[in-house]
């Protein structure tokens, strides 16, 4: 079985705390090992080396000027940004204002789209509606310039009140490699259009299905802390970090998990073959193509696909750990002794799950969210790739 296609496993380790907010280099979609349906062998066919990208402002409750666009990541292990005239400059701390902060925005046209073009570089699509980011160039661990990112879920973040969202990307020789996330947070709906070999579209988010998500967690008492009014849901990882989600939510299903396969057999099929587990001595010990072991994680560890579920890209301990979180974040593992499951109709039906990921997927057209880190499992996240990209196009939909 051939891989549709490999996710970075370490994309959302590249973001580190500084002063409250985010210092990152994002290294995006390009690689995800775990979907399991339909996939095919990729092509090798260069890309263009800039790529035609449309802006489209269908929100219906901002104009354009009131719409801010920023186009920021790294280049060859360099943070860059993206000029307006699609060119890559350089982070710099001189590029602060007398405010502390950048300003990066690209402005759109008066009305109707706006067309820019994207160089190759891994990163993120930020837009901001009413009011502008505060990214703020400081200097890494290394002495290098770096940005403070956006952080929604931090209330000292000096964008916390900017309602704002983001689309992630790495663009390169073998392709472009997209998604629309919800790892971190779901505020603004918007979707991706990719034009290439063919045409794929994803992340569009249904009629009325940003306000269904917003009150399908409000009228969860263990998740609607989550909501930060009308500007964002915080994923729930966040929200324990901050201290308005239980540290232990998860860990009576986590428990069951560990006694029902003490006892019995769980298969984990993976792209490197079939792995065989059972709880010994308190780790969950799998055999097959390696011997692999995990500790038993914890709420933290299930919500982020970290700590003891941290998928090193070994091909071994990676992709079993990657089933192991979506199936805990699904509540699949109880009802299905050899994973992944793959019937969206069989996720999130336990008390004990994560409904912030349920709502978000219930919230798009086809059902594709990226909810957790490891939701590209099965092929159930909002992402999308093509090696001979010609144009992309990143819509802002009704709220």
């Amino acid at each position: 079985m051939t891989a549709r296609h490999q996710r970075n496993l370490t994309r959302r380790k590249t973001l580190f705390a500084l002063g409250g907010a985010a210092v990152a280099a994002p290294a995006i979609a390009a690689i995800a090992p775990y979907a399991m349906a339909g996939q095919t062998g990729a092509s090798t066919k260069a890309a263009a080396g800039s790529l035609p990208l449309t802006i489209v402002n269908n929100s219906g409750s901002f104009g354009n000027r009131s719409v801010h666009v920023y186009i920021v990541g790294n280049q060859d292990g360099k943070q860059v940004r993206v000029t307006q005239d699609g060119k890559l400059a350089p982070v710099s701390l001189a590029d602060n204002r007398a405010d502390g902060f950048t300003d990066y925005a690209l402005t759109l046209a008066a009305s109707g789209e706006t067309r820019l073009n994207l160089p190759f570089m891994s990163g993120r699509i930020y837009v901001s509606l009413g009011a502008k980011l505060k990214f703020k160039a400081v200097k890494d661990g290394n002495g290098n310039a770096a940005l403070q990112f956006p952080a929604g879920w931090v209330k000292s973040d000096p964008s916390f009140g900017v309602l704002h969202d983001c689309a992630e990307f790495t663009f390169n020789s073998a392709g472009m490699f997209c998604n629309t996330t919800m790892v971190d947070m779901f505020s603004v709906p918007m979707n991706i259009r990719l034009t290439g070999a063919k045409q794929q579209t994803t992340g569009t988010i249904r009629k009325g299905g940003r306000a269904a998500a917003f009150a399908a967690i409000k009228r969860n008492p263990d998740f609607a802390p989550l909501v930060v009014g009308d500007l964002r849901i915080m994923a729930p990882g966040h929200g324990l970090d901050a201290g308005v989600f239980a540290k232990d939510y998860l860990a009576p299903y986590i428990d069951q998990v560990w006694s029902t396969y003490t006892g019995k057999n769980l298969t984990v099929r993976t792209n490197a073959g079939t792995f065989t587990g059972r709880v010994r001595a308190d780790r969950f010990t799998f055999t097959g193509p390696a011997s692999v072991s995990f500790a038993k994680p914890s709420t933290r560890d299930v919500l982020f696909c970290d700590g003891t579920l941290a998928a090193p890209n070994d091909g071994t301990t990676g992709p079993v750990a990657a089933v192991l979180g979506a199936g805990f974040n699904r509540s699949t593992l109880l009802g299905n002794p050899a994973q992944p499951t793959t019937k969206a109709a069989d996720f999130y039906r336990t008390k004990l799950t994560n409904h912030y990921s349920k709502a978000v997927h219930a919230a798009t057209v086809d059902g594709k969210a990226y909810g957790f880190a490891f939701d590209d499992v099965a092929d159930f996240a909002s992402f999308i790739q093509d090696t001979a990209p010609t144009a992309m196009r990143l819509t802002l939909s009704p709220f």
